[in-house]
């Protein structure tokens, strides 16, 4: 199978769109490094907000490998091949941790909501062990929704000329090259609508709900400081849901290639991008764990040498 990955951007000045893939795919995995270890290590941040952040940057680490290894690996052959099972492959763990990212996302909007909205309850109700049960749950669960709809991809007869014109193995795109019923993508596309629709309402409805509430607090401060705790995850929930709102509820609409892959981009690596950059500067108790981590790092390396 032959990966056609927007011929009128990558034929011309492949070493123009390498060299910042690279280096923006070098900052995404050191970024959530960072904020990863920087949780896990400062014991003020132990709390159920700032682990499902650390759980999240885990999980962007390994969505981004799932396919820009393979897109910079793109960029200097000139094959740009992947066999079936690479295929299938790629699409199972890249979706498998997107949806992971999107029920984390949802349980942190849950987890905000109790915390802003039902304060005093919120030690009782959010222990460690149900935060735990939900991070492990998030993973779980999505990993498992997808496999059933993998499998059956996996037994189609495959025709044709066997090129995919996206930059990475994605449902639609591999579904048109199957020798059978193309019928199945519009049920694709509504199962993929009403599971991203079912999530964005939750977080919209959980984000409503606490803006009213912050509203009503009579300190300017308090205000302050309540915005504060959400804005970041606000933040990564619009880049994230934005972008995949865009590439995945279109049903029959086309867009051109170019947009197609400027959309994909979007929510493969420039919101895993953006993320760590949103936590870390977007939030003083992180920045203070940061360099806390960083200066770590600093005597460790002295003590060594």
């Amino acid at each position: 199978m032959t990966i056609k990955a927007a011929e009128t951007m990558l034929e011309d000045g492949n070493l123009l769109f390498f060299i910042p893939l690279l280096i923006i795919y070098i900052f995404i995995i050191i970024g959530n490094l960072i904020v990863f270890f920087a949780v896990r290590m400062d014991t003020h941040l132990h709390n159920p907000m700032y682990n499902f952040i650390s759980i999240f940057s885990f999980l962007e680490i390994w969505y981004t490998t799932a396919t820009i290894p393979k897109m910079l690996s793109n960029l200097v052959s000139k094959k740009r091949t992947i066999s079936i099972i690479g295929c299938l492959l790629q699409m199972y763990f890249f979706h498998s941790l997107g949806n992971s990212e999107g029920i984390l996302l949802t349980t942190m909007a849950i987890d905000r909501y109790v915390a802003i909205c039902n304060p005093l309850r919120y030690p009782t109700i959010m222990m460690p062990r149900l935060c735990t049960q939900l991070s492990i749950g998030s993973c779980i669960f999505g990993f498992l929704v997808l496999l059933p709809e993998i499998v059956w991809i996996s037994t189609l007869p495959f025709c044709g000329p066997n090129q995919i014109h996206q930059i990475f193995c994605d449902f639609e795109p591999v579904l048109r090259l199957a020798c059978t019923d193309t019928s199945m993508i519009l049920i694709e596309d509504v199962i993929h609508a009403i599971a991203i629709i079912f999530s964005v309402l939750i977080i919209a409805l959980s984000y409503i709900r606490i803006i009213t509430v912050i509203l009503r607090i009579p300190s300017a401060e308090g205000r302050q400081k309540a915005f504060s705790t959400c804005a970041s995850h606000l933040g990564v929930f619009l880049m994230f849901y934005g972008s995949v709102s865009l590439m995945y509820l279109r049903f029959s609409a086309t867009f051109p290639p170019i947009l197609d892959t400027i959309i994909a981009l979007m929510f493969a690596v420039l919101a895993p991008f953006f993320n760590p950059i949103i936590y870390s500067l977007r939030n003083k108790d992180m920045k203070i764990a940061i360099k806390k981590l960083l200066c770590l790092q600093k005597v460790f390396y002295a003590s060594a040498s």
